[in-house]
């Protein structure tokens, strides 16, 4: 192939994305809203068989997936494990809580195509719960932005993965906070998405009328009333853990949430 031919395919292949991602996304996602693509991994990352090992026994969403997006699902647990710092404060590192840590934040995103954030960089893991310098009391978790970190009571996080029907899952909720926050200040079809559906369900939060249908219901335990950031994060909690009382109790709502990280059950 000559030097011109190769130019002008890469121009080509330039353009063709540009248009792509300018001209074609925008109207697919007006129309399906959903991204017009997700994953795209022609030399997919692996994880070694005690990781997979970890994942086929903790995680019900990850034995519920297709080979191929079982694939899709490792790649992006590597990649996790991979970008980000993970710190022991006085207690060792192991590869379980790794997986578990990254595989909570995996199934969170797994409908974006965009998933990592740049708006932390490690996780800090306790033994258990652990005094915090961002209001000055113990804590289990949080997101703090300016450390850059996610930090987690070990003991707190094992207790809300293990119960799966109790609503409280220490992972998805503060990772939800990161989510939250990393869509606000993207542009992305993922993003944009997140953004419309948050202006929806932020409503229930802020309307009175729908906020009372919701606290009648009682279904949504009372800490979601804290604010709009609190409210979110325990909705996809309940997404999670019980998709289908949280679907035969509040059907739009749910659907909102569903179709905010692009996820309909299997």
């Amino acid at each position: 192939m000559s030097f011109q031919l190769i130019i002008t395919f890469v121009f080509g292949t330039l353009f063709l994305l540009i248009f792509l991602f300018r001209v074609v996304e925008p109207g697919y996602v007006l129309l399906f809203n959903k991204p017009f693509y997700i994953y795209w991994y022609p030399f997919p990352k692996k994880l070694n068989a005690n990781q997979i090992h970890i994942l086929e026994n903790n995680f019900s969403f990850y034995r519920k997936l297709s080979a191929k997006r079982k694939v899709y699902f490792e790649h992006r647990v590597k990649a996790f494990v991979s970008n980000y710092q993970f710190v022991g404060k006085d207690v060792v590192v192991s590869e379980q809580m790794q997986v578990l840590i990254a595989g909570t934040y995996v199934m969170l995103t797994f409908g974006m195509r965009n998933y990592l954030s740049n708006l932390f960089d490690k996780i800090i893991i306790y033994p258990t719960n652990y005094y915090s310098t961002l209001n000055d009391a113990y804590h289990k978790g949080e997101f703090n932005p300016r450390m850059k970190a996610i930090v987690f009571s070990w003991e707190d996080f094992l207790l809300g993965h293990s119960a799966t029907t109790d609503n409280i899952n220490l992972g998805l909720h503060e990772f939800s906070h990161v989510l939250h926050f990393h869509c606000l200040k993207k542009n992305d079809s993922s993003a944009v998405i997140f953004q419309d559906e948050f202006n929806e369900v932020v409503k229930y939060y802020s309307n009175p009328n729908l906020n009372n249908v919701l606290l009648q219901k009682g279904y949504f335990r009372l800490y979601a009333y804290e604010n709009q950031f609190e409210f979110l994060s325990v909705l996809l909690e309940h997404f999670f853990e019980t998709p289908h009382v949280f679907k035969k109790e509040h059907p739009e709502l749910y659907a909102n949430i569903s179709a905010m990280i692009n996820y309909k059950e299997q």
